[in-house]
């Protein structure tokens, strides 16, 4: 008899670069799928090139499918703050403009309160000198990006990994080995 995950959910984040978190999310265990997409903004099905405009109001995000028998919300919150720097409101790492700033999106009250309480404390945590900018908003509508940004990471492995090394994003991991 096949084994039928009773209970998939979904969470979404916006991080900077999708193909950065899209990888990030993809390596735990009870994440099914991670899918490359944009959100918040007022544009039915932009593309790529009218997201990266930065006049959409959409922001590059990833949308996570999750087995929470497996991986609880909480755990991938913790994770997202970890591939993002919570201060920036100019963007993330090479990345800057409206369309790469940082947001959690939560579709119930109890992921609401999970995200505003994990924000608070690491703003209390000392870690970081600056406030903690990243937002927490409703979910809106999501749209999937272009079939050439999902699992860009393995399907253009020599241009993600140039990509990722020179974004800054690996060396700001550092935060969190203290």
């Amino acid at each position: 008899m096949k084994n039928y995950i009773q209970n998939i959910k979904e969470a979404v984040f916006a991080g900077g670069c999708f193909w950065c978190n899209e990888a990030a999310f993809e390596e735990i265990e009870g994440v099914l799928d991670v899918i490359s997409g944009y959100i918040g903004g007022d544009v039915e099905n932009p593309t790529y090139e009218q997201v990266s405009s930065g006049t959409t109001g959409h922001k590059e995000a990833v949308k996570i499918i999750y087995d929470p028998e497996k991986v609880s919300y909480k755990k991938l919150v913790e994770k997202f703050w970890r591939q993002i720097d919570p201060t920036d409101d100019e963007g993330q790492f090479a990345d800057k403009g409206p369309q790469y700033r940082t947001a959690i999106y939560y579709k119930t009250l109890e992921e609401k309160e999970i995200a505003e309480k994990s924000k608070l404390d690491l703003g209390k945590s000392g870690r970081f000198k600056k406030s903690i900018v990243t937002a927490i908003l409703p979910f809106r509508n999501f749209y999937e990006a272009e079939e050439d940004h999902q699992n860009f990471y393995k399907k253009r492995t020599l241009q993600y990994n140039l990509y990722h090394k020179g974004s800054g994003r690996e060396e700001f991991k550092e935060v969190w080995s203290k």
